[in-house]
């Protein structure tokens, strides 16, 4: 059987723009006619995502995977890291967590370990599809842990796929971001190296051309386009706060509302938080703005406040008390003003933690504003429960240790709500359009606000809507040509080597 072609889409830095090209390369490909996937040897995000069959995999390679209409799998992000500290991570291999490790075992031989899973990976899909577009991680050009690379060079090579190296302009520097990468790759890297993507460029592109023709000069490889500064396009990205902060909800345009108010939505931004793009759903609502917090006073104009999913969550609880916020959410709920909580959220919100495992902090006592007791057993839950709340069918993916044992209250999406306080495990819910609209108009009647929610908002359709906007983007700004030649017929020959290249 025939191998698919493909590609791998690197950057000169983390948020360069790597999840969004490739997922526009996934979209524009489709379109074409193309049977694609996306694929991502390693990633580290705390942002993850169920599939079909169970596994737990970055939530960008499953916005990709929407991008080339597919059904996201294990394949596609066969090792998954979920920092936990600063120095160590739970790693997930196909799916499941296989352990924690620090950064020094895993980058000290266990990553290495993991190469040929990754490749087999990579060859079942290119058996399957017509391409592979793969996105790299960081830059290719990190010289300590290039030996043990799976996700850039490492599978590159493996694949003897060509390499575009995407670089955020909007920063600045980034010629020398260009040259400085390939130059401090081995010359068999090198030999890769296609070319690059200028990504985020703002004013008259022919401005730009003198330099682009002058780092072909130096480089011997040209720039197969320049992508425009486009708004509100950070999809389920992987990096942090940051990310969602600028992509999905301070750049979604904000639609005036239906109703005569406005509905506030307050998001605690608690240590290592996950799936913070449950909020995304919200932010997309005429008339509802998100804003992430992290001081008590920023509480008190809100109509709704969500304590949102973390890695950590007698971490967070801690956070929430040493930062005055757990007392104000404690008020909050005395008073009847609406809070809801998500999977890590919704266990800091119960009476009392039992964690052994993340932890290992053992008993502790939760905010008590929910009947439930939590219990942290060794073994992850991963489901995609369907549901009905508010009279409203509902769609999530849930991805936890904690086990909640609900004692009371009104039965909520497998959790439970007492009064105006919601708790539940269900990531993605409030993407479920019309129970959106209904848990809405009981936080709107809660908080008082004459807010009534759009009746045609369809977050399914607005998602769709981005993932045009990327395929448009690389149909538009780049040699659409020239990158089907790559995919088609590998890198390119006689690349000049580029000096020094990486120490040996």
């Amino acid at each position: 059987m025939s191998k698919g072609g493909g590609l791998l889409v690197a950057g000169t830095t983390s948020d360069a723009g790597k999840s969004v090209v490739t997922a526009g390369i996934c979209r524009w490909l489709v379109r074409q006619g193309v049977k694609v996937a996306p694929f991502k040897g390693q990633n580290m995000s705390l942002n993850s995502f169920v599939t079909r069959e169970g596994a737990e995999i970055g939530r960008a390679q499953a916005m990709q995977a929407q991008a080339a209409r597919v059904e996201p799998t294990a394949l596609m992000n066969p090792v998954l890291l979920k920092p936990g500290s600063d120095r160590s991570s739970q790693v997930v291999l196909m799916g499941r967590p296989v352990g924690e490790l620090s950064a020094r075992g895993y980058h000290g031989g266990r990553q290495q370990a993991l190469l040929g899973t990754v490749v087999e990976c990579l060859e079942e899909l290119r058996s399957t599809y017509d391409a592979v577009i793969c996105e790299g991680a960081g830059s290719p050009a990190e010289i300590n842990l290039r030996r043990n690379d799976i996700v850039n060079m490492g599978i590159a090579r493996a694949a003897r796929f060509p390499v575009v190296v995407v670089g955020d302009i909007d920063r600045g520097g980034v010629f020398a971001q260009f040259f400085g990468t390939t130059a401090l790759l081995a010359p068999e890297d090198q030999e890769l190296v296609a070319g690059y993507l200028v990504n985020k460029f703002r004013g008259d592109v022919t401005l730009l051309e003198p330099g682009l023709d002058m780092l072909l000069g130096l480089t011997g490889r040209r720039t197969f386009g320049v992508l425009p500064y486009t708004r509100g396009l950070g999809i389920d990205e992987e990096d942090g706060l940051r990310v969602s902060l600028r992509g999905a909800v301070r750049e979604s345009v904000v639609a005036p509302p239906v109703g005569e108010d406005v509905l506030r939505v307050a998001v605690c931004a608690v240590p290592l938080m996950s799936n913070f793009t449950d909020v995304d759903a919200l932010a997309a609502e005429p008339g509802v703005v998100v804003r992430f917090v992290d001081r008590p006073e920023e509480l008190a104009d809100a109509d709704l406040v969500v304590v949102p999913g973390t890695r950590g969550t007698v971490r967070a609880l801690a956070w929430l008390r040493e930062r005055g916020l757990a007392d104000a959410i404690v008020r909050r709920a005395a008073e009847g003003r609406p809070v809801l909580g998500v999977c890590g959220g919704f266990q800091a919100l119960g009476e009392h933690i039992d964690d052994e495992v993340e932890s290992r902090a053992g008993e502790v006592a939760g905010l008590g504003l929910l009947p439930v007791r939590v219990r942290f057993a060794p073994a992850k839950t991963l489901a995609r429960p369907v549901g009905e709340a508010l009279g409203e069918r509902v769609e999530g993916y849930e991805i936890h240790h904690g086990v909640a044992d609900v004692r009371g209250g009104e039965p909520f999406l497998d959790g439970c709500r007492v009064g105006a306080v919601w708790g539940t495990h269900w990531h993605g819910s409030l993407e479920s359009d019309g129970f959106r609209r209904a848990f809405l108009t009981e936080v709107a009647r809660a908080a008082g606000r004459r807010f009534v929610p759009a009746p045609g908002t369809s977050f399914g359709a607005l998602r769709e809507e981005q993932l045009d906007r990327l395929g448009d983007l690389i149909e538009e700004h780049a040699d659409t040509d020239a990158l089907w030649k790559l995919i088609e017929q590998g890198p390119p020959t006689g690349l000049p080597f580029i000096a020094p290249g990486a120490p040996s």
